[in-house]
């Protein structure tokens, strides 16, 4: 019995030191992971004091672990949340850019409309006095159509101002011509010569061209910004799939449960879970680019050529030019008229005279001095506007295919770069090794992070893929100074949800794309397996002891 003493205290105390030891780990305290999670507003009770078996897990690794299964429950919603708020932050800024870059824009263009008709009715007043107030309701129409035409869409310019000149060669005909008669009828057979005899002069051709090209440029430019902070709004509901869901759990939270709670997620590890659950976002990025670019395009058009601005202003001037010119052509005019029209019939004799009198133009025009014109919107002009529109443009390209990049540039949500060895990487703290994907949806085939199912894309945003396509080509349509036919391609009841989020709150303002590619074969699972081992050996060393035991007596 003397000869087998030694062995069996020796494996004694082997048995009670692998007991105390497996206490031990059993005891791990818990407190800062329970501390943090009742931070959150969560109940303390959900939360184990000490480190419980971690069968019960469902998504979260196995184990000896601090989350009891409501934790892990709620640890889901919470990190889902937290998704939806980083990726608001990151696309608010945008929204909010475009949202108020369309109302300075739209604001500018009726306050220029306003003051145009203002400036015109003011100096055509003082100038032709009871003659124009006798006509202004023609003058009145056509800033109407002007407003209806940047408000709603559906007036034909051309017409619009073809029919302008029109009228007015009826009124001023009979003007200088007050002593004859005119039916309707033979009126109306002088507005056939209008295009022939020219009596305003190259002013309707001139001021058409330029009013049709600068106003379909101006309202085709509101539009665009109007369309991007529609889609963007409409790409803000976020709705992650259930594993995206598992994903963002397993990156944001599962740490905590292993007692990691001041690790953070490799940056790798976040652009493969962005860029899955982004997916769809993605796929946005080639019509945005195109968008952007259309829209950058027309912006140099508001700057020369099409400079609404340059055109409204002086636009009492011009017309007030040919009026002048159909005076004082008014003779050669009405000879070519009564040719082709036959002789008018006159006037008695007391209706003449006071004819004669009503129609006497007293003044020459004097338009207003620069500094006596009213301010425009916000005191602004347009070229300020663009100015600074161009550059927000500029910075929103890239936007969708960086944004998954800029979700992980967050320091809530992924390690620095710089700090690749000492970070969460789904299983423990050490490197990833997965290289990150690309973008879009047929890219996350090989996502080894998030399942998403490639062959169906989200039918919101491919709603808002047309709407970009739509407008571009309107964009392109008013570069090249032809009138564009508008319609409304928002779809107020589309409730569907896509895999990004924003909402009208303040977002970083520099759209940069940041990502680095690494490949290689991931070793976490040579940690994981490492780990396993090390708290199997007080049980096997156990084991092994009463095995020693038992046959120690059978010897006997």
């Amino acid at each position: 019995m003397a000869r087998f003493g030694l062995p069996a205290l020796l494996c004694t105390l082997a048995v009670l030191s692998a007991v105390l030891l497996a206490a031990e780990l059993k005891s791990k305290s818990c407190s800062e992971v329970r501390r943090l999670y009742v931070s959150k507003g969560f109940n303390k009770n959900d939360a184990p004091m000490h480190e419980i078996n971690g069968d019960h897990l469902k998504i979260c690794p196995q184990g000896y672990t601090c989350c009891s299964q409501e934790m892990e429950e709620k640890y889901s919603l919470q990190s889902k949340d937290e998704f939806k708020s980083v990726v608001s932050e990151q696309c608010n800024h945008l929204q909010a850019v475009f949202a108020s870059r369309y109302k300075k824009f739209d604001e500018f263009f009726k306050e220029l409309l306003e003051n145009a008709e203002k400036s015109l009715n003011d100096m055509f007043v003082k100038t032709y006095g009871r003659l124009y107030m006798q006509n202004s309701e023609l003058f009145k129409d056509l800033f109407e159509e002007l407003k209806r035409y940047y408000v709603v869409g559906n007036v034909n310019l051309e017409e619009m101002l073809n029919d302008f000149w029109a009228r007015l060669l009826e009124r001023m005909f009979r003007l200088v011509n007050s002593q004859y008669h005119f039916t309707d009828e033979y009126l109306e057979c002088v507005s056939k010569y209008t295009e022939q005899l020219k009596p305003f002069g190259d002013v309707p051709r001139k001021l058409k061209l330029q009013v049709t090209r600068a106003f379909v440029a101006a309202r085709t430019f509101a539009q665009g910004l109007a369309v991007a902070r529609d889609v963007v709004s409409k790409v803000s509901v976020v709705n992650p799939t259930a594993q995206c869901t598992h994903a963002l759990l397993k990156m944001i939270y599962c740490s905590h449960c292993q007692g990691l709670v001041t690790v953070k997620p490799c940056y790798n590890y976040c652009s493969n879970i962005m860029r899955g659950c982004l997916a769809n976002q993605g796929d946005l990025d080639f019509e945005w680019n195109n968008f952007i670019d259309a829209m950058l395009m027309v912006a140099e058009r508001l700057e020369g050529p099409f400079n609404i601005e340059s055109v409204m202003d002086p636009i009492d001037v011009k017309i007030s030019d040919a009026i002048m010119n159909m005076q004082e052509n008014s003779v050669q005019v009405s000879q070519k008229v009564f040719q082709g029209c036959g002789p008018p019939k006159p006037l008695p004799a007391g209706r003449i005279s006071r004819s004669i009198s009503e129609s006497a133009f007293s003044a020459r025009f004097r338009p207003y001095h620069p500094e006596e014109r009213p301010t425009t919107a916000a005191g602004t002009s347009l070229d300020r506007l663009v100015t600074d529109v161009k550059e927000k443009l500029k910075q929103a390209k890239k936007f969708w295919s960086s944004l998954p990049s800029n979700v992980c540039n967050d320091e809530r949500m992924a390690a620095g770069n710089g700090n690749e060895d000492d970070c969460w990487n789904g299983k423990g703290k050490s490197r990833y090794l997965f290289a990150v994907t690309g973008n879009g949806l047929a890219n996350q085939v090989s996502n080894p992070e998030v399942q998403v199912d490639t062959s169906k894309p989200d039918i919101l945003i491919l709603r808002q893929i047309m709407a970009l396509r739509v407008m571009t080509s309107k964009m392109k349509n008013a570069y090249n100074g032809n009138d564009v036919d508008f319609f409304d391609i928002s779809d107020e009841n589309s409730g569907e949800g896509s895999g990004s989020g924003c909402e009208y709150q303040h977002c970083p303002s520099e759209l940069e794309y940041n990502a680095t590619d690494h490949s290689g074969k991931n070793a976490n699972d040579k940690a994981s397996r490492a780990g396993a081992r090390v708290r199997a050996q007080p049980y096997l060393l156990t084991i092994f002891c009463i095995l020693f035991l038992v046959m120690q007596r059978e010897w006997r």
